[in-house]
């Protein structure tokens, strides 16, 4: 059964997003979807190709040639990505699509993350984040948010995602039982926010649209 949960207007005040380094454009690119990171490598969606980058040097180390058009996760083996109405399940070795589910938004998808055995996708107008099986796409529970979803990540058991409405971005941490929205950082106005990844430590790596670049932003510090 699908449970789903209501945000509630933010309480809490935004503080300024700091950012600390931007990433391309890319050769061949002009905007950037979904965005992960597979412990090395930031992993960028850029229509039609994924581009791999090492987020020391900047130097781009991979390409796999692919529909890309929006969020960008991996579980530890393989990439998924979202194409149009589906998920693909990408071998990261080969560039090889080794299976395939439906998007629950049927085409209207856009950021994706990968926790606790399951993929979290975000749904840009319909302001949700869908908690979906990674071998049927079967839909295990919602969240819902206030504003327009685009990435989805998460990291010490915090889920954070993007909003991009207008020219305004931010970066959000909700409650994933009740999606309260618990943090925010502002990105500055005209910076947006496609695809969104941790590190897994204290940086987010955040698409740009249709800049076509990837910026890092600080992840605030917990007391």
């Amino acid at each position: 059964m699908t449970r789903k949960t209501r945000s509630e207007a933010p309480q809490v005040p935004a503080r300024p997003a700091e950012i600390v380094r931007e990433y391309g454009p890319f050769a061949g690119s002009d905007r950037i979807a979904g965005v992960t990171h597979d412990g090395r490598l930031v992993w960028a969606a850029t229509g039609p190709r994924l581009v791999a980058f090492d987020p020391e040097s900047g130097a781009t180390e991979r390409t796999i040639e692919t529909a890309c058009d929006a969020g960008t996760a991996f579980d530890g083996k393989f990439l998924y990505q979202i194409a149009e109405a589906r998920i693909d399940k990408i071998d990261p070795s080969t560039g090889t699509v080794v299976a395939s589910i439906p998007a629950p938004g049927h085409g209207s998808d856009s950021g994706m993350a990968w926790a606790e055995g399951s993929l979290w996708v975000g749904q840009y107008r319909d302001r949700k984040i869908h908690q979906i099986d990674p071998a049927t796409g079967r839909i295990v529970r919602t969240i819902e948010s206030n504003r327009f979803v685009t990435g989805v990540t998460w990291v010490d058991g915090e889920l954070w995602h993007g909003t991009w409405e207008g020219d305004e971005s931010e970066v959000r941490r909700i409650d994933p039982d009740s999606g309260v929205v618990l943090e925010r950082l502002q990105m500055p106005p005209g910076v947006n926010v496609s695809g969104l990844e941790s590190d897994g430590a204290d940086l987010f790596y955040c698409g740009g649209g249709g800049t076509g670049k990837v910026r890092s932003v600080r992840r605030p510090k917990r007391a």
